[in-house]
């Protein structure tokens, strides 16, 4: 379908999806945000894609929520609408692979919907914050929760109560990102790295996936049980009987997702 919002491309496995909002710094207001859900599901489900890239553009990945949409809503406007809520559960229940490539302002609900992506690569000239606290409110999509679990406690209560910035070098050395990279090679770099993601087996990149998430949502003893079950069960699988026959043939292995 078309997107008025978003700029939608799949090719060689990849997904990628760019936030196109450039006159506002690709703030998220409600038809960005539901047709980013609409995007995502619809990779979700498509076979040809294995993995998502997310981006902006050179000046921002996005630089917050629409502020102008949210200002005369009142609690009862937005607890009955359950702002923001269906749009990123939608976004969180897809299962494959989602990159963040990051250029420039990442600040509030752009921070916290990159840091809802698997990993970050962002370029030199990111930066990123939570400054919601200097309109009066505080994060909504759930950066006191990521960004405290990504950099800690500390780091995270100084960005939230000051609303100052994190540099890129400050966010790879915090552990928020996972790799800076020159903003002139950032998406060859990121498609590079896709491309890479693409090539492992789509079940068990999944699978992966869901792994690592659990160590945020349960204890280490029944983590390391859910990881174990989840090595176990892939040895059904046809990418496990594949990968382990190439390996032992010296030749690529070709995974078909089964």
């Amino acid at each position: 379908m078309g997107y008025e919002t978003l700029i939608v491309d799949v090719e060689d496995h990849i997904g990628l999806i760019q936030l196109n909002r450039p006159d506002a710094l690709n703030a998220l207001n409600q038809q960005l945000l539901n047709e980013l859900a609409e995007a995502v599901t619809a990779m979700g489900t498509n076979d040809k894609v294995r993995v998502i890239v997310l981006t902006g553009n050179e000046k921002a990945f996005a630089a917050g929520a629409d502020i102008k949409e949210m200002q005369e809503q009142s609690f009862v406007d937005m607890f009955n609408s359950d702002f923001f809520t269906d749009q990123t559960e939608a976004i969180l229940r897809c299962r494959k692979p989602i990159i963040a490539a990051v250029s420039g302002y990442c600040l509030g609900g752009g921070c916290e919907l990159a840091m809802m992506c698997d990993f970050i690569l962002c370029s030199d000239t990111a930066k990123f914050g939570q400054p919601e606290i200097n309109l009066g409110v505080v994060a909504g999509i759930g950066g006191t929760q990521r960004l405290t679990r990504f950099v800690g406690k500390s780091k995270s209560m100084e960005m939230h109560l000051t609303g100052r910035f994190m540099d890129a070098e400050e966010a790879e050395s915090s552990g928020l990102v996972s790799r800076v990279i020159p903003a002139k090679k950032l998406m060859k770099e990121v498609m590079a790295t896709a491309a890479k993601v693409a090539e492992k087996s789509p079940l068990t990149a999944m699978v992966v996936k869901e792994a690592v998430n659990r160590s945020y949502e349960t204890t280490l003893r029944e983590g390391v049980l859910f990881e174990r079950r989840l090595f176990h069960s892939l040895f059904a699988s046809e990418d496990q009987a594949e990968g382990m026959t190439a390996f032992a043939e010296k030749r690529t292995p070709k995974f078909r997702g089964k």
